[in-house]
């Protein structure tokens, strides 16, 4: 909701990352699901692009415990997304999820998740400071270590690369179709691709879209899904 009128809306960090380091065109799909026909849909795309969102998946859908109060949900995201991206994935649609883009596909894969991973022993606090200017609260605040013969590891050319953290939930079982390609140092996975995907079908935990033209890695993962959704353009 903006003021009293309900919004369908991206943030623009999102559409520029698609637009410049994916070289692609962003559009929006509403969340609209009754009225969306998804397969209809998925003929006319290339590519999606499932973003971060303050809000968090209600975790009746991964038979979690209810939400605290004044927790942030998005039951009509959750209506669109969650059919969305197993029927994208198994036609072959390149998908790419971000923050709770990568929650969301874990969740659609049979996963579950910690809704507050700060909260649970052996974790550290993943959570960003929203005191602080945004410089900061998406500055590089721990490494992950990448999984050889990964997708991801090629990308970086190494075994670690630093990454932002701007999130108090995170996976607690990984859906039995998703490979791990990358963890925290307190173990958290926070990367994964989609097993025998026949395109591109990647998630990370992180924010790799916030400046992206300035970070090598960051450019080469949107690189990767806009190549791969060409190849799927034109294929078609």
């Amino acid at each position: 909701m903006v003021g009293a009128h309900p919004f369908h809306m991206v943030g623009e960090k999102y559409a520029r990352a698609v637009l410049e380091a994916a070289d692609a065109i962003p559009l929006l799909i509403p969340s609209l699901a009754e009225e969306l026909r998804l397969d209809e849909l998925l003929e006319r795309l290339d590519g999606i692009f499932f973003t971060g969102s303050p809000s968090n998946v209600e975790p009746h859908h991964y038979d979690g415990t209810p939400s605290e109060p004044g927790t942030l949900h998005d039951p009509a995201r959750d209506a669109t997304t969650l059919p969305l991206i197993r029927k994208a994935v198994q036609a072959g649609i390149p998908v790419l999820g971000v923050c709770r883009g990568f929650q969301e596909m874990n969740v659609a894969f049979g996963g579950t998740l910690h809704q507050k991973v700060h909260e649970v022993p052996g974790y550290s606090d993943h959570r960003d400071d929203t005191t602080q200017p945004l410089e900061a609260q998406y500055a590089p605040a721990h490494e992950v270590r990448l999984e050889r013969g990964g997708l991801l590891w090629p990308m970086a050319g190494a075994d670690r690369i630093q990454v932002n953290s701007l999130h108090s939930q995170g996976i607690a079982r990984l859906g039995p179709d998703l490979v791990v390609e990358a963890r925290a140092p307190d173990g958290l996975i926070e990367a994964f691709h989609v097993r025998n995907a026949p395109r591109f079908a990647v998630a990370v935990q992180w924010h790799p879209e916030w400046q992206v033209m300035s970070n090598p890695f960051s450019r080469a993962l949107f690189a990767a899904f806009g190549s791969a959704s060409r190849e799927r353009a034109q294929s078609k």
